[in-house]
């Protein structure tokens, strides 16, 4: 695993024009500009909170709604941690990351299994957080977990704030990455499954 852990990702379609940088062995440093602040702040805090240096420029038909900016962004985001991954040789593999936020509690787990898959279940109030619908949260991380071929499980556990249950499961999110995609010298030429690949 000696090598750079790192990914540049374009995707243009005629929703969206995304270009990304992933560096997953970074310091927390996250420049993003995705047209809806409160998307820029989420992945901010993923970042910062997970240790990757991040960097996104995106546009999109946000005259339409946000759906495709956010989604084709966390897809991006996603493509990006399996590329930077490569084969998986040596890494932790599971992650586990509880975070609170004042009264709001977020659970998430984390497998980057090679099987996309998404457990997500809030509890939010009114439908929209600043300039985000309440609803596209739950589908970052379907969309990240389907980009990365990852599992991933979030549970809310307290929390009446929408923000601040958004912002704790990012943040839960960057901590359970972080975690899972840590070196484990103990296996440093060997994949962490019994199968022998993370990959197919």
């Amino acid at each position: 695993m000696g090598l750079e852990r790192t990914a540049e990702i374009s995707r243009k379609t005629a929703e969206t024009d995304i270009s990304l940088s992933l560096n997953v062995d970074g310091a927390g440093n996250a420049e993003v500009s995705t047209g809806l602040g409160f998307y820029n702040h989420m992945l901010e805090a993923f970042a910062r909170h997970g240790r990757f240096d991040l960097q996104v420029a995106a546009s999109g038909d946000l005259d339409v709604d946000a759906h495709h900016t956010i989604e084709d962004v966390a897809i991006v985001l996603g493509q990006a941690l399996d590329q930077a991954l490569g084969d998986r040789v040596g890494i932790t593999r599971m992650g586990d990351a509880t975070v609170p936020l004042d009264e709001a509690l977020v659970q998430c787990v984390v497998d980057l299994s090679g099987r996309p898959h998404a457990e997500v279940s809030f509890e939010f109030g009114p439908d929209i957080i600043g300039d985000v619908p309440t609803e596209m949260v739950a589908h970052v991380f379907h969309s990240l977990a389907s980009g990365s071929r990852s599992t991933i499980h979030v549970r809310q556990l307290s929390g009446s704030n929408n923000h601040h249950i958004a912002e704790a499961a990012m943040k839960a999110l960057g901590r359970a990455l972080d975690a899972a995609t840590l070196a484990d010298p103990r296996i440093a030429d060997r994949v962490p499954s019994t199968k022998g690949t993370l990959t197919d």
